[in-house]
């Protein structure tokens, strides 16, 4: 099999090779039977990539999905002032390049750099295309998982426009809480300060001296190798709401607008992308209607809170 590195600085010896065990790994492929998964496996290519190698660039044309099988890699813009703006971490599991795979022609918007030595499995285009025909209930999850990627951007969204900083870091430590899934008080950040600051719209300064503070009220205890502990959720969110309802109101609501308008665009967009994907490969009447049936109740609900 011909491997083509599309990372930049790639290493030799790292060769591509067959992966099924990252097959497994992924909730678009694990439900299949195990031969299935094996047949998948046979046509996925793997690559490594060491701490900082970026995976790929915005503006560049791509036709791949990219899984991550070991390690960690960040998602994120550059504004045109150079500033970084985090979209989101990827942990082993988790996959990107969606729109590069369903766009004919898309170019990717974000970079994607690895946060620790990690291993990629890769899919090209055609490759995906065939097994979407064969095992149409992968069409299903991946709907369900770009579904969930957009509500967490619309959270995200809400965050930055209507929460201070302090409610926003909040926001965020219970969130890792209930990703968690269990009662411990304890989580450990997924990401650096500076990376959380970049997610959390603020800066690092910001984040440390926010974290100093809510530790000073007994609200959080920093532990070492980025853990935090939480003695009483409860508390901290309660803290959460008073200090967001002492904000100034009128600055929030003009962020509320802008923010608005460009969720209303990204909610256009990614449901037509998953639309046409749909019609694409399956022709399906029906489901083209509920699509554009919630594109237009998506678009108008959005709309209400602009003016």
């Amino acid at each position: 099999m011909e491997c083509h590195h599309h990372i930049h600085g790639s290493h030799p010896g790292h060769g591509c090779k067959s992966h099924a065990g990252c097959i497994r790994l992924v909730p678009i492929f694990n439900h299949l039977e195990e031969e299935q998964m094996a047949k998948i496996g046979a046509s996925v290519e793997t690559l490594a990539l060491q701490k900082g190698e970026i995976l790929f660039r915005a503006g560049e044309r791509d036709d791949t999905l990219y899984i991550i099988h070991t390690g960690k890699v960040r998602i994120y813009r550059l504004a045109d002032s150079g500033k970084e703006q985090l979209v989101r971490i990827l942990n082993p599991g988790d996959f990107t390049g969606e729109l590069a795979v369903f766009q004919p022609g898309e170019i990717h918007e974000n970079y994607a750099e690895a946060l620790q030595d990690s291993t990629i499995c890769r899919m090209k285009q055609k490759d995906l295309q065939a097994y979407l025909l064969a095992y149409p209930q992968i069409a299903l999850k991946i709907l369900t998982e770009i579904t969930k990627r957009l509500e967490e951007s619309e959270k995200q969204t809400a965050r930055v426009a209507v929460e201070n900083v302090e409610s926003r870091i909040i926001s965020f430590l219970a969130s890792c809480v209930e990703q968690s899934g269990t009662n411990d008080t304890v989580i450990a950040l997924p990401m650096s300060k500076k990376d959380l600051a970049s997610y959390l719209g603020t800066t690092p300064e910001t984040i440390s001296r926010k974290f100093t503070n809510l530790e000073k009220q007994g609200l959080i205890e920093q532990l070492p190798n980025k853990k935090i502990k939480i003695p009483d959720l409860d508390e901290l969110l309660l803290y959460a709401d008073e200090a967001t309802s002492a904000g100034g109101h009128h600055e929030k609501v003009l962020k509320k607008i802008n923010k608005r308008r460009e969720t209303t665009i990204m909610v256009t967009r990614r449901f037509l992308c998953v639309q046409n994907f749909a019609c694409a490969f399956f022709q399906w009447p029906v489901l083209r209607c509920i699509f554009k049936s919630k594109i237009l109740t998506r678009v108008n609900d959005e709309s209400k809170g602009l003016f």
